[in-house]
């Protein structure tokens, strides 16, 4: 049985660096562990926070209740031939390394989600993305422990029901299982993605001309270190909310007053439009009050300078959604999860 703590810091455990307490504090590195603490009587009341990387969560206060870090860990090939290896990775695993570990092993299809913080187990919840990219592309299947009954339960793509950040994970299935492993199918014979974003330009700076998971991976870095703050220097959490998918009726309408909105087409009747340029337009970028602010080179992440209280941010986020509604008629939402 693993040793459960009380009244832990949890400042270390999040991105955003927010100092709050956790009443009880415990590390699960393998699904039995996990089963052990879930059937102890004493912690039965207690309600429940899962951790990962702590890199998509606001803490609003102290966390009256047990946390529950997922440290599963492993990566395995479970199938292969001469085009494809399909990898098991465990919940706990460390989402960049094992990028890292993918493109050692020369095979393709994350190298466009290098550098994103949190863990394996995560991805899936967030049907995280970038550059063009999102996990659902490569994603065959996963294993969870459903909480109330304590059974491994598989999960397909159709099950996971992905969107735009979204899944089955965040709506019906929010709070009822925890990710024990992934199952990605990744390509030998790569078809590179290099239409998104700045990495063409990037690639170009960098000297490229012969394309390679690695150097698509290394201009993914240098893109996002250029862009967003390192959260062990600046806490924060990435991009702080989703770019809004609106009709073409509306985007038509914000486009004849605002000419220069930057937008990508989803399909005939909606396009994605930017947060960051909205929320910049809206004159955020840069904006700091006391210890909490808005990034000076990008307008999307909001940053916690030091001593920063997770409700100061939940607050300035709501301001800043609201001016962005009134200026544009466009909601935003939040990407990260507010925790209370």
């Amino acid at each position: 049985m693993p040793e459960i703590q009380e009244n832990i810091s949890l400042k270390s455990y999040n991105t955003f660096g927010i100092e709050a307490k956790a009443k009880y504090f415990v590390v699960f590195k393998s699904v039995e562990e996990l089963k052990r603490i879930l059937r102890n009587p004493e912690y039965l009341n207690e309600k429940r926070l899962f951790l990962g990387g702590g890199s998509n969560v606001l803490l609003l206060n102290d966390f009256e209740g047990l946390v529950l870090k997922n440290e599963i860990k492993g990566i395995e090939s479970v199938f292969e031939n001469e085009e494809n290896a399909i990898l098991k990775v465990g919940g706990g695993e460390v989402w960049h390394e094992f990028v890292l570990d993918t493109i050692e092993k020369q095979l393709s299809g994350l190298e466009n989600l290098s550098l994103i913080p949190g863990t394996v187990g995560a991805a899936p919840m967030q049907n995280i993305g970038a550059y063009g990219v999102e996990i659902k592309d490569v994603f065959v299947s996963l294993e969870a422990l459903n909480l109330e009954t304590l059974e491994v339960v598989f999960f397909d793509r159709e099950k996971c029901a992905f969107g735009y950040r979204e899944s089955f994970f965040k709506h019906e299935g929010k709070g009822k299982y925890v990710i024990l492993n992934v199952n990605f199918e990744l390509s030998k014979k790569p078809a590179f993605n290099v239409s998104y974003g700045a990495i063409k330009d990037t690639l170009t700076e960098m000297g490229v001309t012969e394309l390679s998971s690695k150097s698509i991976s290394d201009a993914v870095i240098a893109i996002r270190k250029s862009k967003l703050p390192d959260p062990a220097e600046i806490g924060n959490s990435g991009s702080f909310f989703k770019n809004p998918e609106i009709s073409k009726t509306l985007f038509e309408k914000v486009k004849a007053e605002f000419p220069n909105i930057p937008s990508y087409p989803i399909d005939e009747n909606t396009v994605k439009v930017p947060a960051g340029w909205l929320i910049e337009q809206a004159a955020w970028k840069g904006k700091r009050f006391g210890d909490i602010g808005v990034h000076d080179k990008q307008a999307l992440v909001l940053v916690n300078y030091g001593e920063g209280k997770g409700q100061e941010i939940a607050d300035l986020a709501k301001e800043i959604a609201f001016s962005v509604l009134q200026k544009f008629g466009i909601e935003i939402k939040p990407e990260v999860n507010f925790i209370s």
